[in-house]
């Protein structure tokens, strides 16, 4: 059996444009902000929520349930960096800042958008952008978080 290993197999782009969530094209990806040397190893959180609801009656004699709406909560942490190309994320994930994050896993990080790949295409906007607390032997660091605007292509496929 063998595993497969995330170092170096997600790709994060920044997308301001994308017609077909489900089905983004190579030349959308490509026009995007590829921001994933600028995301901290633990950075990516992308995480789904599931609410209850209650199947229950007056008559119940056991809790039942079933799954409601689904959401996610979006944060991602970026180094700070000394150059404009650097630093883009933080230029870019400024509040209000509405766009797609687009990530791709279990992939080369290196290789190139091609049809037929899985991804998932998050339509967002961003808050308020919090710098980190400084600390000793760390870089400097900030967060960003966003809300997920409308339903998300959790299983798309590059056009």
């Amino acid at each position: 059996m063998s595993d497969l290993i995330s170092d170096g197999k997600t790709k994060v782009v920044w997308a301001s444009s994308i017609a077909n969530i489900a089905a983004p094209t190579t030349t959308e990806l490509n026009a995007g902000s590829d921001f994933t040397a600028r995301i901290t190893p633990d950075g990516l959180k992308l995480a789904p929520k599931t609410a209850d609801v209650d199947t229950s009656s007056l008559a119940s004699t056991f809790d039942t349930g079933t799954v409601g709406r689904v959401g996610f909560d979006v944060e991602l942490t970026f180094k700070r960096g000394t150059t404009v190309g650097e630093d883009l994320p933080f230029t870019t994930l400024k509040y209000g800042a509405a766009g797609y994050l687009v990530v791709r896993r279990g992939i080369d990080y290196t290789t190139a958008w091609a049809s037929a790949q899985k991804c998932e295409v998050y339509p967002v906007i961003c808050g308020e952008p919090q710098n980190s607390s400084p600390a000793a032997n760390e870089v400097m660091k900030f967060v960003s978080m966003l809300k997920v605007t409308s339903q998300p292509a959790t299983a798309a496929t590059v056009a």
